[in-house]
């Protein structure tokens, strides 16, 4: 499918050149406090909105909250499943670590509000999201956004930990909004449970400045359906299987506040938010040997829970003045992350040997306390001046102080035979893990822009110094590390007519090692049965990429863009089997491994993007947008065996859909189909293949006069499921000589989530 998707989109480039409407005048400028946004204007959206043509000299995406809201989709994840290049490795209906081109989360910088902001990244054994150095995405209710950028290429002004490029999730300011809404909602799930969704949003003049304020509360549920076939070998016959309900259950609360006041000869801005997730997951699965599902054949009863508590929040401040002939910007900020997760795991084994229930049988407990948090200091003093007319010099110096705790708690193992006339009681809780990072950065950045005929240019270097040190309270173990690099880059825009530009960059980025990458904590079991220990001594990564791409303005609203991008990556960050065994480990039943991390080399990613967002005003369908994006994602690292793609990278992803404005009834309503290509991960041990089923959205509205709309949507429409193949091996020889050791099909699917929303501005 992708090179016959990638030869159509091709083809289509010279069609919508071609056939585009003359270029559009410029854009609107930007609100102003004497230019907010009506209320009634965001609720009732009396136009189809479609992608901003960002003027940014590095190549930008924007994509206004108006893009995504008719889908109502309930997080920042959920709205990023439309946008190019963005794919996930979630569980079904699940959209959490950002995959920017493809590539692990730890790859793509997310920022809010221009801002980095501290995240877990490894809930509930989704360790390889890049812990510390990630965010998940899903936890940001969609109803704070204003707009979102993805940010291809870094520029010097911005932190260079954005190798993949980056997100800015840009929420509504104080300057945004007059006036206000209400929102009420309810989800109805798979399995008939309803969920409501409530908020509002507020902004006005208040004092001498102007405020904005919201909040927002809404359910959350996912009830999934597991099955896994396991075999000795590819062909061979079926040794048993494991039938499995999974259930994500929660609560999102979020609140945020921003107030924008003039101060002296400057302009002082103040924005703040806080979120709160309350969520419940319940697996519980049962395992059958060869045969009929039925009690003669039944091997395990398994039940794994985990209870997890989440809070983020984040203060920043900014006070921007005139100085010196320029301006100069003061900025402070602070940013907290706190997450206590329980989980326990009940698991019963039958048909251990011969003899019937209960002799032989055995019972396995394990109970285990997680508790991270995150505090995150930044400032920064910046200065921006005019050279001449047409030119610009900016420069600047950024500190963060970051200081991350992680404590896990665990039940010592209750394991005993059955029958036991009197079970054993759980031992208290024992510290088996407690670990400490702290990283200071001091990162002074220089930068020269410039415009002249139509041609932007900016360039600048930036010289990043970071000081961590990881300390290990069990282990009684400290490690510090220091490192700097200094990251050129620079980035050219040009019009060719007044609908046509041509763009390019490069780029020097960096991705630092994650905490749990570091941290010499033996953590049981963090890779689903395998066991991960960090390595103290590892090197950041460093890359050269290059971004270049053509856009085409078609009429007042729509755009055309396709975008090449290649990155050179040195010391190259991947997970691997030491080849020691597991904690897990149990013969022969089980084979367990302990992982850690390296820097195994080099390697490359390249790809290529098309982005279509447009009304059919050409042939007369002046009511009707149509939205399409392709990328297609590729990459090459050597490993033991050989090469291969980057661990899990989506091959492809591709949505395409539609919005029919119906203006004589007041009504719209449109479909949404998503598609993301294979991923293949390979380590010692294991080699594992992901695909995805696709993912099928509808809405459709009715507007009630100028103030009010009532809106249905679906989502999972066809019932995505998740496949994943695993072949397993005990050692490289086996792997090499293809003798497993077993071969297991896993499936999981999810049914469709319909949604009734009413929004109403006052």
């Amino acid at each position: 499918m992708r090179k016959t998707m990638l030869f159509a989109l091709a083809a289509l480039a010279p069609l919508v050149i071609a056939s585009a409407a003359t270029a559009a005048p410029e854009d609107a400028p930007i609100a102003t406090a004497d230019e907010p946004t009506l209320a009634s204007a965001v609720v009732v959206q009396a136009k189809i909105a479609y992608r901003n043509r960002s003027e940014a000299t590095a190549p930008t995406l924007d994509y206004g909250l108006d893009y995504f809201q008719r889908f109502e989709p309930l997080t920042v994840g959920d709205a990023l499943k439309r946008v190019p290049s963005v794919s996930f490795l979630s569980d079904v209906l699940e959209s959490d670590g950002v995959r920017l081109r493809g590539l692990d989360p730890a790859y793509t910088q997310i920022l809010i509000n221009g801002e980095k902001v501290p995240g877990s990244g490894s809930s509930s054994g989704s360790f390889g999201n890049g812990a510390d150095q990630s965010f998940f995405v899903d936890r940001i209710p969609a109803e704070l956004i204003d707009h979102i950028e993805i940010v291809r290429s870094s520029s010097a002004n911005r932190s260079g930990d954005a190798v993949a490029g980056a997100l800015n999730i840009v929420l509504r300011d104080a300057l945004a909004l007059d006036g206000g809404y209400v929102r009420a909602g309810a989800l109805m799930f798979d399995d008939k449970r309803i969920r409501g969704a409530f908020g509002g949003v507020w902004g006005g003049q208040v004092g001498p400045g102007r405020l904005l304020v919201g909040a927002n509360t809404q359910g959350r549920r996912n009830p999934k359906e597991k099955l896994s076939l396991r075999y000795d070998k590819p062909g061979a016959a079926l040794n048993n299987n494991e039938v499995q309900t999974d259930t994500r259950n929660g609560t999102d609360s979020s609140f945020n506040i921003a107030y924008d006041v003039p101060v002296g000869p400057g302009q002082l801005s103040m924005n703040g938010f806080y979120v709160h997730t309350d969520r419940y997951q319940d697996e519980d699965s049962i395992e059958y040997n060869t045969g009929a599902n039925t009690n003669a054949n039944l091997s395990t009863i398994n039940n794994n829970d985990v209870d997890i508590q989440q809070d983020s929040y984040s203060l920043n401040g900014k006070y921007k003045f005139p100085m010196a002939g320029g301006t100069t910007s003061i900025k402070l900020g602070y940013a907290a992350f706190k997450a206590d997760e329980y989980e326990f795991e009940y698991e019963t084994e039958y048909l251990r040997d011969s003899t019937p229930f209960p002799d032989g049988d055995r019972f396995t407990g394990d109970q285990a306390k997680t508790r991270v948090t995150d505090d995150e200091v930044s400032a920064k003093l910046e200065h921006k001046r005019e050279l001449n007319e047409s030119t610009d010099l900016e420069f600047g110096v950024q500190y963060e102080g970051k200081r991350r705790d992680n404590r896990v708690s665990e039940v010592p193992r209750n394991r005993y035979n059955l029958p036991a006339a009197t079970p054993p009681a759980y031992k208290p809780f024992d510290i088996t893990g407690k670990a400490r990072l702290e990283q200071t950065r001091i990162d002074p950045y220089v930068m020269l822009s410039g415009r002249s005929n139509g041609f932007k240019w900016e360039a600048g270097l930036r010289y990043e110094t970071t000081d961590v040190k990881v300390q290990d309270f069990v282990l009684r173990d400290d490690t510090d590390k220091k490192y700097e690099v200094l990251l050129p880059s620079a980035s050219i825009r040009y019009n060719l007519t007044a609908a046509d530009q041509v763009y390019a960059s490069v780029a020097r980025t960096v991705r630092r090692p994650s905490f749990q990458h570091l941290s010499p904590v033996l953590l049981e079991e963090e890779l689903g049965a395998n066991d991960f220990v960090g390595n103290p001594n590892l090197d950041p990564e460093k890359a050269w990429g290059l971004d270049a791409g053509y856009e085409r303005r078609m009429g007042r609203d729509g755009v055309f863009g396709v975008n090449v991008f290649y990155r050179e990556i040195k010391d190259l960050l991947e997970i691997y089997n030491t080849g020691v065994r597991g904690s897990a480990d149990d013969p022969p039943s089980d084979i367990a491994w302990v992982f850690s991390a390296r820097n195994v080399g080099d390697g490359k990613v390249y790809g290529i993007e098309f982005d279509l967002s447009t009304p059919l005003t050409i042939i007369g369908m002046e009511n009707t947008g149509v939205f399409l994006n392709y990328s297609y994602l590729d990459s090459e690292v050597s490993d033991e065996f050989g090469k291969r793609r980057f661990n899990s990278q989506a091959e492809s992803v591709f949505n395409v859909g539609f919005i029919q404005d119906i203006p004589t009834f007041a009504a719209s309503f449109g479909m949404s189909y998503r598609k993301q290509g294979e991923a293949y991960s390979r380590v010692v041990g294991e080699e594992v293949t992901t695909t995805y089923g696709a993912d099928l959205e509808a809405f459709i509205e009715k507007r009630i006069g100028k103030n009010m709309v009532i809106r249905l949507t679906g989502s999972n429409l066809l019932d995505a499921n998740k496949r994943e193949t695993f072949n397993k091996f005990t050692t490289i020889a086996s792997q090499e000589t293809r003798d497993f050791d077993e071969y297991e099909l896993e499936r999981e699917k999810a049914g469709p989530v319909f949604q009734l929303t009413a929004r109403m501005a006052f």
